[in-house]
C-alpha cells in the first residue's frame, strides 16, 4: 500500500513540476490574481489522476488483494459483535417483559 501511495505521489509531483514549468513559461495561462499557486496544484491534480488510474492499475490491484483479507476479517468481527449486542438486547427486553415493565 505504501508503494502505491508513493508511486501516486511521484506522478503528482512530476505533473506539478511540468505544469509549473508550463505556467511560468507562458504556455499555459496563469491563474487570476494571486491564485496562481492553487491553479498549478489543481491542474496538476486533474492531470495526474487519469495518468495514475492507467499507469498504476497493476499496483492498485496488488494493494487491493493485500487489503481484502483484512477487510473481510473486520467485517466478520463487526457482524459477530452486532449479533452479540442484539442477543444482549433481546435478553434485557425479555427480562423487562417478565417483570411487567413496558419495553
Amino acid at each position: 500500500m505504501l508503494r502505491y501511495t508513493l508511486m501516486r505521489l511521484g506522478i503528482f509531483v512530476g505533473c506539478l513540476v511540468v505544469v509549473w514549468g508550463l505556467v511560468y513559461s507562458g504556455v499555459v495561462p496563469r491563474g487570476l490574481g494571486s491564485s496562481n499557486g492553487m491553479w498549478v496544484v489543481l491542474l496538476a491534480l486533474v492531470i495526474s489522476a487519469p495518468i495514475s488510474f492507467v499507469v498504476l492499475r497493476g499496483e492498485r490491484d496488488r494493494a487491493a488483494r493485500k487489503i481484502a483479507p483484512k477487510v473481510d476479517r473486520m467485517r466478520a468481527n463487526m457482524q459477530a459483535n452486532l449479533k452479540a449486542n442484539q442477543s444482549q438486547e433481546d435478553v434485557a427486553d425479555d427480562a423487562a417483559r417478565a417483570q411487567g415493565q413496558p419495553s
